[in-house]
Parts: C-alpha cells; sequence; structure tokens
C-alpha cells in the first residue's frame, strides 16, 4: 500500500486572516488593565505571548503560595503577575525575573473556592466559569438558554460569593459541542455518518502515528475514515468526555502513515508545529477549523467549567473541567480543531462553545499539554516532508491519497471538504440536531433526533439549507441514504 499522505489541513476551506498570521505583530490586541497593571513598571521584560506562559510558570515558583495568577498584556508585550500578601523579597525576585507585579485582593484558593460553590450550587446547562486575572474575579457566563428560575437561581448563587469575587454575563448564544475542525473526518455511528476534524498528528507511546480530537467524537464512535463513506484509516485509542476534559487519542490504521506536524493554514501556506505549549490569559492564539477556517483571538480564561446540555439525558448535564477560555469564534463543524500560536506552539483542541463567526461569542478548548500527558502521546514530525509531503499546502495533488480529513485529493470538487458538502465544507447539509446532540456521547445518528431542547444546537451558521431549529436531519445524505452530523 502507499503510504498515506496525512496533513493537519482545511479541506477547500478559505483560511481567513492567513496573510496577516505571517506579519511581526499579528492581531496584537490592547488590554486596558495590563497596561494599567504595568503603567510605571521597571525591569520587565517585553516576551512574546508564546514565552509568557514560561515567564509565569518560572514566578509562580519564586512567589509560591503569594501567586495569584497571571496574565500577558499584549499591548505592552509584558507579563502581569497577581500577588497577595507577599513580602518584599520574593516580590523583589518575581520583578528581576522580568514580571510586572501587581498586588490584588483575592488569593487562587479564594478564587477556586468560589468555582468550588458555583459545582455545586450552580451546575447549570449552558453555563461556565473561569478565573479572570485581570479582573481578579470568576467570570460566570449564562448562554440564552438559561433563563427563568435558574438565572434566578445562578444569579443568586453568584451574589453570595460577593461583587469582589464573581461576576455574571449572558451570552447571545447557546453552548454546544463543536464537533469537526482543522479537518473533517467521518465515521458511521447508529446508521448516520458523525462528522468531526482532525487536531494535531501526534506520535503515540508504542511508536505509532496518531492524531489528537475532541473527546466526544472519539466516544462518538470509534473508527473514523477520511472522506463520507470511506474506508476507515484510524481507529480511538482513547476518549475522555465529559469530565476532566474533552479529548481522544485516534491511531492511524496503517503505522507506515506520514503525519507531519503542522497545519495548513490555507493560501498555501502551513505553520509547522515544534511543542505543546500552556496557554497563558491574553495570549494571542489562533484557531483553524474546516467550516470557518483560520480565525484569531485570545486567551481569556484559564481552568474553565462548561456545562454542556447533556448528550444522553434531557434533563442532565455534561460537565467538562480544565478547559481554556477565549474570544476566538467557532461554529459547527470545527471541534476538534487546532489551537495554535503564530510560532508553532500546539495550544488547544475545539471542545464547544457559543454564538459564531458573524456574531463572536465564547469559545472552549481542551489544552493539548493536558491531552498529552493523559495518552502518553508526544508532539513531532513523523516523516514530515517525505515523498513531497511537506508542502504548504499540498492538498490538491491527483491521485494524492489524503489523510484523515485531507477532502483535496483527486477527486475532490473545487476543493470542497465533501463532494456533497455545502459552503464550508458541511458534509450532510440539513442535519441539524437539537440542543445536546451533539455526536457527542449520545448523537450517533445524526438523522430525525428532535428530542433536544433549544433548537439547532449543531446547524446554525454552518448549512446554508440547514435552518435554525432544523430537527428533522431530513436531506444530510450526499446520495441520500445516509446522513452526516456535524458537530
Amino acid at each position: 500500500m502507499p503510504k498515506r499522505k496525512v496533513a493537519i489541513a482545511v479541506g477547500g476551506v478559505a483560511a481567513l486572516g492567513a496573510a496577516a498570521l505571517l506579519l511581526p505583530n499579528a492581531n496584537a490586541s490592547q488590554d486596558q488593565n495590563g497596561q494599567n497593571a504595568a503603567s510605571g513598571a521597571t525591569g520587565a521584560k517585553t516576551l512574546k505571548s508564546a514565552d509568557a506562559s514560561d515567564l509565569a510558570g518560572q514566578v509562580q515558583k519564586i512567589l509560591g503560595d503569594a501567586f495569584a495568577g497571571s496574565y500577558y498584556d499584549s499591548g505592552k508585550q509584558q507579563l502581569v503577575v497577581n500577588v497577595v500578601d507577599g513580602d518584599d523579597n520574593v516580590i523583589v525576585q518575581a520583578k528581576k525575573a522580568g514580571a510586572v507585579v501587581r498586588e490584588v485582593d483575592n488569593s487562587l484558593g479564594e478564587l477556586r473556592q468560589a468555582a468550588k460553590t458555583l459545582k455545586t450550587e450552580a451546575t447549570i446547562p449552558g453555563t461556565s466559569w473561569a478565573v479572570d486575572p485581570r479582573t481578579d474575579k470568576v467570570l460566570v457566563t449564562a448562554d440564552s438558554t438559561v433563563t427563568g428560575a435558574k438565572w434566578d437561581r445562578l444569579q443568586s448563587t453568584v451574589r453570595s460569593l460577593g461583587a469582589d469575587v464573581a461576576t455574571v454575563k449572558k451570552s447571545a448564544g447557546s453552548f454546544k459541542t463543536f464537533v469537526s475542525g482543522g479537518d473533517a473526518i467521518f465515521s458511521q455511528a447508529q446508521g448516520g455518518n458523525v462528522r468531526c476534524s482532525l487536531g494535531f498528528n501526534v506520535t503515540a507511546s508504542d511508536g505509532s502515528p496518531a492524531f489528537l480530537t475532541a473527546g466526544h467524537c472519539g466516544v462518538a464512535a470509534k473508527d473514523w475514515s477520511d472522506s463520507q463513506n470511506g474506508q476507515p484509516v484510524a481507529t480511538v485509542d482513547q476518549a475522555t468526555f465529559p469530565g476532566n476534559g474533552d479529548f481522544s487519542l485516534v491511531k492511524y490504521n496503517d503505522p507506515n502513515t506520514q503525519a507531519p506536524s503542522e497545519v495548513n493554514v490555507g493560501n498555501g501556506q502551513t505553520v509547522q508545529i515544534k511543542q505543546a505549549a500552556d496557554a497563558t490569559v491574553g495570549q494571542a492564539v489562533f484557531r483553524m477549523g474546516s467550516t470557518t477556517g483560520l480565525h484569531d483571538g485570545k486567551v481569556t480564561g484559564l481552568d474553565a467549567t462548561v456545562n454542556f446540555q447533556s448528550e444522553t439525558d434531557p434533563n442532565g448535564v455534561d460537565t467538562v473541567t480544565g478547559l481554556i477560555q477565549t474570544d476566538v469564534c467557532a461554529e459547527a463543524g470545527d471541534s476538534g480543531g487546532s489551537l495554535f500560536t503564530q510560532d508553532g506552539g500546539a495550544v488547544g483542541l475545539t471542545s464547544g462553545g457559543s454564538g459564531d463567526c458573524t456574531s463572536g461569542g465564547e469559545t472552549f478548548f481542551q489544552p493539548v499539554t493536558a491531552a498529552l500527558q493523559a495518552t502518553g502521546a508526544t508532539l513531532g514530525d513523523a516523516g514530515a516532508g517525505a515523498g513531497g509531503q511537506a508542502g504548504a499546502g499540498d492538498q490538491a495533488g491527483a491521485g494524492d491519497e489524503a489523510g484523515a480529513g485531507d477532502q483535496a485529493g483527486a477527486g475532490d470538487q473545487s476543493g470542497a471538504a465533501d463532494p456533497s458538502a455545502s459552503a464550508g465544507g458541511q458534509a450532510g447539509a440539513g442535519d441539524q440536531a437539537g440542543a445536546g446532540d451533539q455526536a457527542g456521547a449520545g448523537d450517533q445518528a445524526g438523522a430525525g433526533d428532535g428530542s433536544g431542547a433549544g433548537g439547532d444546537q449543531i446547524g446554525g451558521g454552518t448549512d446554508p439549507s440547514g435552518a435554525a431549529g432544523d430537527q428533522s436531519g431530513s436531506g444530510a445524505a450526499d446520495d441520500g441514504s445516509s446522513q452526516t452530523d456535524t458537530h
């Protein structure tokens, strides 16, 4: 068998903003809180956002219990570190290390205790919370489904914590998992197709080629193909969802699979993935997805808890902890995709969120570092470039056997992720499951599941032919015989 080319790519999707990725100061944003904190600071290092995480870890060791979080001030390109009750000696050491030191009222322990209270008293579908070091508070978010008694309960819990400890805001959309991402991958489950996406190519602990994707994808189905009705090319080895994370390790069936460590951002450009990187609040990041292409934003919170509507129990909650919160937009079909830094740091895997790339919203990501640690996999180049496979945007060669989700090989019409797909590469137009029906645990059919509350949780803004609230699944098949559940 010929060696299968597997690139982390986007099949025929317009990579929005790809050119900006190459600019020295691409997508730098202003953080007023950080600017105020950093004003008058002396000796602070000027850092790239990707380097801020390393300094944060160093300063946290110096400060010990006095450390109360940190964030990257992108305007001044400095790391701001919060401290409580720190002695002058360690504060001086932190400043010498290159950080801007800011005294705050709430310790990390107090903020984490507030998060525990929220978990006990306000685990409501459509809510999330994360520690925001810029405000020194726990930021609580409620989506559009949190109304009536649920909203009153959430507000009451937040008020009990104190205005100086927690705040709550409303999100216009609804929290849902976004199965799909950088590359489209497909699986058959309960009579219909499930669509997810490849995140980062890795090497499994036994040395075999593999990739990371969202955990709700691995829970949804075990065998994955690179085309809607193709033969499986990879098999789920491990999957976690819900609980402490949302990640899957999927091994390629062919041990000779070449899986270059790169992200194809479109327009003939690729970003080499060099290492896994921890996220820092305020850090500039980029997300690649098969639905919406390349988008950028910044990290807004760490160790976030998200309460998705349960995919198996209409009255239940799928709670996921330990996620990265960002303001990078995403839509249905972007789950599992790559969150990375400009200099090639693998940061996260798209999990879910609210809103879309027109109105914006919150999006949550599984940290790559945690997924690697849990699965025993490693990032690295397993043969990139062999046989001319590392070329930027090399996705359309005739006869090219595409890897997982590489949809632009021979026969792929116009580079779309699937010949039957609508704009945005959404195979199976119209299969739009209800709330909680997210091709994670529970939603495998994708067809006709109209039990989910809250209308169309998957298709809104993704499939031009699937109107919001369309739960019939009609018209999903490319040949009339199978249906695709895009997440």
